[in-house]
């Protein structure tokens, strides 16, 4: 009797979780064509990495994954989709095209582009025919919201941060690809990331998406040919150094905010 009570009350409690805050931008879950996979990235608490040992052991060398690094509550709850709708649904933003080599530009409203534009990534569209929003922000039209972002608690020296904000509906991303070092953070969403170091070229095809790569080529990958990889979810950090190789694909419908570091 004992055993049932508590089986009973174990499932009870299992359908009070709340379910993960989406922000309001939620995925039908039958529209989902990607999961997220194993972490072969190191993760790390931020309380327990201090600027010295990111710079000794991350910073030049390997990928991070860090969780709670800053509480980016205020900036969250500005990103909600009810909100952002009706503080910026007339804002232009600008497009790019899911491909590696020609990223083509379409400026669109936000209302349009969620209404309209945003949809789940199908395996029948190419990465010339896929457009989302990720960067290309015009900073004074979006002080407001970025001002209320806390960047990632650590530094890299003589190094300036420019924001690149985005939004992008489930089984999108970017191909491979490569520049200089930055941190990617969720702010809604799951974003699961693959990466080589600099001298590992990955083969991919530069039009077809990153869900074309996991689907059809990742499968026949072997042990020493996978990528580094994990999936980061809402509040969490990914570093990717400089030149390392990195593709991403977003499980649901994301909001998401890299900090890219370049030269002061």
């Amino acid at each position: 009797m004992r055993l049932l009570l508590l089986l009973n009350l174990w499932t009870i409690g299992i359908c009070l979780e709340e379910p993960e805050d989406d922000g309001g931008w939620t995925t039908e879950q039958h529209l989902l064509l990607a999961h997220p996979g194993p972490c072969s990235i190191e993760v790390r608490e931020a309380d327990s990495l201090s600027q010295k040992e990111f710079l000794e052991k991350y910073a030049f060398t390997q990928p991070v994954v860090i969780r709670h690094a800053t509480d980016n509550t205020k900036f969250q709850d500005a990103c909600r989709k009810d909100f952002m709708l009706s503080e910026h649904g007339t804002k232009k933003i600008r497009l790019s095209s899911a491909n590696t080599y020609s990223y083509n530009k379409v400026d669109v409203s936000l209302h349009k582009y969620v209404h309209e534009v945003m949809k789940p990534q199908t395996l029948d569209m190419l990465g010339n025919e896929t457009f989302y929003w990720f960067g290309d922000n015009n900073h004074t039209e979006w002080e407001a919201l970025f001002s209320l972002y806390k960047p990632p608690p650590y530094r890299l020296p003589k190094m300036s941060a420019v924001y690149s904000f985005g939004l992008a509906g489930a089984g999108t991303g970017v191909p491979f690809h490569f520049h200089g070092p930055g941190f990617g953070e969720v702010v809604f969403g799951r974003k699961r990331w693959f990466m080589y170091p600099p001298d590992e070229t990955p083969d991919f095809h530069p039009n077809r998406t990153t869900l074309h790569w996991l689907i059809e080529d990742y499968p026949l990958l072997d042990h020493m040919n996978k990528p580094l990889e994990c999936t980061i979810s809402k509040g969490e950090l990914i570093y990717f150094p400089d030149r390392w190789w990195h593709g991403t694909l977003n499980i649901d419908t994301s909001v998401f905010i890299s900090t890219f570091l370049a030269p002061a």
